[in-house]
């Protein structure tokens, strides 16, 4: 689509035409609550499964039952329209009713993953003004969190869940007229950098994405949709979750990752589409290592895609071989609940691209001058659509700077637009500035990852004397060795000399979010600290 000005002539990228067929389909569609998508098919196939774990299953009759059951618990122990409700916990078929039966009292869903820590879950509950915490599921975090909440046990229908203390000097947030524009949840960022802002996410918003996504994969009652991202993530609250049960499907709950276990559940289950993250596909490749096995069959799996981090070519190669499937890829921000690219299941891709913009969504690439760039060329990418947030809680200052008045939101993030489909560069605030030259982290990651040692990287800058310095933090393949010799070696043949890192540490584990996102901030932290640098860096070695 193009727009012209009297200035200039400037390229606003869109999805295709048929795509964008699609786009006016889906918002004239879209039910104005969460709650009233499940509706068609509680009506339908009210004996379908909607959702399954280890421990058991719900139809979309008995879920919602549930929730019908859940809310009225809620209500009965003093949650109003418009209050937060935190929901503490991992994957479980009790985080899910949670969430709506929240969202169908127009209370605000807090989801949070119980690996916080105590200070990060306080944190959260005092900038939300959380009237009460919930915590559902069983693992060790989730019942630490619960035990010091002096919480108490929910319906016993529900599952395992309980209810914290009730906290009186909270008020509720008005209840927006517009159905459709109310706060469905209230998601806190990771937090990788500074304090986590709330960002709150409409009912609008998070239906938009989860039907577009659903959409462009033709998601059908008859798909079985593994989550292992979780639920208290905004990938796994919309697409995977309501992206599912929007369409019918049914949604298999893991509270946790590890291949040996997925495979089983790929294999026994039938699962016919796995969304993760390139580390989640990483640990399938050690997997296979540690197997001695070039391959991994699953009849019925159709796609395997993932997000939330730079996927390097030779990880999606890899992948590819092992499944004998496409990895596809896509581009999503919380702030924008989350998709805004993403990878075409009938246009397979063999570069990195992230693809083309989601039905309905638009893309720009502007310059350090505030003008758009050429197509091809790297700047900021901006973003406009119904999946915009309405904005982060208490802090309009912050929205405004994020949003500007024609509803564009600025992600931050570096990339450049070829032929109508979005490549990720970089973030602006990781850019690093060598002998004058812009080095992109990624682009030396990727040359890291490549290596046959090298299970994950990640590159920063370090301010040295009128320049730049760049550190590349590796994390290594089980049973493999590699110097960091070896690897500047490696890299220095596959890179300008600019590019080159200085200095490469080999790490035991990088620190990462429970998404798998590697923490970039406590890298940072790292190299301000010699010592610590020095304690957590481990001598090149093998297993």
């Amino acid at each position: 689509m193009r727009e012209r000005s009297d200035q200039q002539c400037r390229i606003v990228f869109t999805s295709d035409p048929v795509t964008d067929n699609s786009a006016s389909e889906i918002l004239t569609t879209l039910p104005s609550h969460i709650n009233d998508a499940l509706k068609p098919w509680i009506a339908k196939t009210p004996d379908h499964p909607a959702l399954v774990e280890s421990s058991g299953s719900w139809t979309y009759a008995e879920f919602a039952a549930i929730i019908a059951q859940t809310q009225d618990w809620l209500s009965q122990s003093g949650i109003r329209p418009g209050d937060r409700v935190m929901i503490v916990g991992e994957n479980c078929r009790a985080f899910a009713a949670l969430l709506f039966a929240v969202a169908g009292m127009d209370a605000w869903a807090v989801p949070v993953n119980a690996q916080l820590s105590e200070r990060e879950i306080d944190g959260i509950r005092e900038h939300s003004g959380a009237r009460r915490i919930v915590y559902a599921g069983t693992s060790s975090h989730t019942v630490a969190h619960a035990k010091r909440d002096e919480a108490f046990a929910g319906p016993n229908e529900l599952g395992p869940a309980a209810l914290g203390r009730l906290r009186e000097d909270v008020e509720p947030e008005a209840v927006d007229r517009n159905v459709a524009h109310r706060v469905a949840a209230l998601i806190y960022t990771s937090g990788t950098t500074g304090k986590p802002k709330g960002v709150m996410l409409t009912h609008r918003n998070v239906l938009f994405t989860a039907a577009g996504a659903a959409k462009i994969r033709s998601l059908t009652p008859r798909d079985r949709l593994f989550c292992v991202l979780p639920l208290s993530h905004v990938v796994g609250l919309s697409i995977i979750l309501l992206g599912t049960l929007m369409s019918g499907a049914t949604v298999y709950l893991a509270g946790r990752f590890d291949p040996m276990s997925a495979r089983v559940t790929l294999d026994r289950e039938g699962i016919t589409i796995m969304l993760g993250v390139p580390a989640m596909f990483g640990q399938f490749l050690r997997y296979a290592k540690m197997k001695k096995t070039d391959s991994l069959h699953f009849p019925a799996l159709r796609i395997i895609s993932c997000s939330g981090a730079p996927l390097d070519l030779a990880t999606k190669s890899a992948v590819e071989k092992l499944f004998g499937l496409t990895l596809h890829h896509g581009y999503g921000i919380t702030e924008c609940a989350p998709n805004i690219a993403q990878t075409r299941v009938e246009a397979p891709r063999s570069d990195t691209s992230v693809g083309p913009p989601l039905p309905g969504v638009e893309i720009k690439i502007m310059g350090t001058n505030a003008q758009q760039v050429s197509d091809g060329e790297v700047g900021e990418v901006w973003i406009r659509g119904p999946n915009i947030m309405k904005g982060y809680y208490r802090a309009p200052e912050e929205t405004a700077a994020a949003v500007n008045s024609e509803g564009w939101f600025n992600s931050r993030d570096l990339g450049r637009m070829v032929d109508g489909s979005l490549f990720l560069v970089g973030r602006t605030k990781d850019l690093i500035i060598r002998s004058g030259f812009n080095v992109y982290p990624a682009e030396v990651e990727g040359v890291l990852n490549s290596h046959p040692a090298v299970s994950q990287s990640a590159v920063l800058g370090r301010s040295v004397t009128g320049d730049e310095e760049i550190v590349a933090f590796v994390q290594l393949m089980p049973e493999t060795s590699a110097t960091p010799r070896e690897l500047q070696e490696y890299a220095a043949k596959r890179l300008a000399n600019y590019k080159w890192p200085s200095r490469i540490v080999i790490l035991q584990a990088m620190p990462a979010t429970p998404t798998g996102k590697i923490i970039k901030g406590e890298l940072a932290r790292l190299l301000a600290d010699e010592t610590a640098l020095q304690a957590l860096t481990t001598a090149p070695r093998s297993g």
